[in-house]
């Protein structure tokens, strides 16, 4: 199967630059993953498709503010782009210009911090190590910028749009945006609704920004990322399994550790780290149904939402969304595939 066969025409006036308000105000396109058959409605309606008894899997990283401005001795302007954290000082990161910074090279943010190149990785970023007085954390929050996409080119007002109304888990290089849909007040109706809600955690990095370069998708290799969960959500999800209740992921991330925590069959706790990819082909072991945003042409997003449904059923879902003007990528719309 080729890169190419998931690919789709979108006008660029189509990438949502701003959230809406409310959250759950934007459009819902539900599609029926067997049938392909399309509905059109709204975030808040989402409780109009949810039963008693499904299980909703929710991703609760928070986004650090990961982008750092930096100079090289030179003078020169450099960008560290946070991805995950390996210890108390060293990070992996993409760095721009990263050509331009050899191993060794030191980059100075501000009087209380900086970091020095240590090595290259396998997937183009670099292993570096922050010399810091204080609290890491604190000098970041006040360093640091929110990193979103680079489609997205509006300056954002309220940094907590592009974080869920549930994040709490600290980590992420990127917002899992299927989640910023949510409010408070669905979250209840949700649960008023039987539904049952859990929280994993999965911090989202380098995977988020590293775009397909080989022609065949079987020889992409994913980036590792982390994820965690814990022994009493473990226990839901397999009770649910069990019982045969649905089990509803809130965004590609929650698939993604759903899916690597629960290779053998039964959903394992812990942390681990998963490079899993999943694409048309693939045998879901816990997921039913999801609810997702619209992925960029050629992405492995996309490739995720066909093997839930089908590669023809997801590019017809886009060229219905393009043509009803549905709004794209972060903080764009959404889709319930279930």
């Amino acid at each position: 199967m080729l890169v190419k066969d998931f690919d789709y025409d979108l006008p660029q006036e189509l990438i949502a630059q701003q959230p809406l308000e409310p959250r759950d105000s934007s459009r819902l396109m539900v599609v029926n993953k067997k049938t392909g058959n399309i509905e059109h409605k709204h975030f808040y309606d989402l409780c109009e498709y949810i039963k008693p008894g499904d299980l909703l899997v929710f991703n609760d990283t928070r986004v650090i503010p990961a982008r750092l401005h930096g100079v090289k001795p030179t003078g020169a302007r450099v960008e560290v782009l946070l991805l995950s954290r390996i210890n108390n000082t060293d990070w992996e990161a993409l760095v721009k210009p990263g050509k331009k910074l050899p191993i060794g090279t030191k980059v100075v943010f501000s009087d209380k911090l900086s970091c020095e190149i240590l090595k290259k990785t396998d997937f183009g970023g670099r292993i570096v190590r922050f010399i810091f007085e204080g609290i890491f954390e604190e000098i970041l929050d006040e360093l640091g910028e929110m990193p979103l996409p680079p489609y997205i080119t509006a300056q954002l007002e309220d940094k907590e749009r592009y974080q869920t109304v549930y994040a709490r888990e600290k980590g992420s290089a990127a917002a899992p945006t299927a989640g910023l849909h949510f409010t408070k007040e669905l979250l209840q109706k949700i649960s008023d609704c039987g539904a049952e809600e859990v929280f994993v955690t999965l911090h989202v990095g380098l995977g988020t920004f590293r775009p397909v370069s080989v022609n065949n998708i079987d020889d992409h290799v994913m980036h590792s990322e982390v994820y965690h969960v814990s022994e009493m959500v473990a226990s839901k999800i397999n009770a649910a399994k069990k019982d045969g209740r649905r089990i509803i992921a809130v965004g590609t991330t929650a698939v993604r550790t759903l899916e690597a925590a629960g290779q053998s069959g039964i959903l394992q706790s812990g942390i681990n780290s998963t490079n899993i990819f999943i694409y048309p082909g693939y045998q879901f072991k816990f997921v039913d149904a999801l609810v997702t945003n619209f992925h960029l042409p050629q992405s492995t997003l996309l490739m995720l939402v066909s093997a839930l449904s089908s590669r023809e059923n997801m590019l017809n879902a886009y060229q219905t969304a393009v043509q009803e003007k549905y709004r794209f990528f972060s903080f764009g719309d959404a889709m319930f595939i279930n």
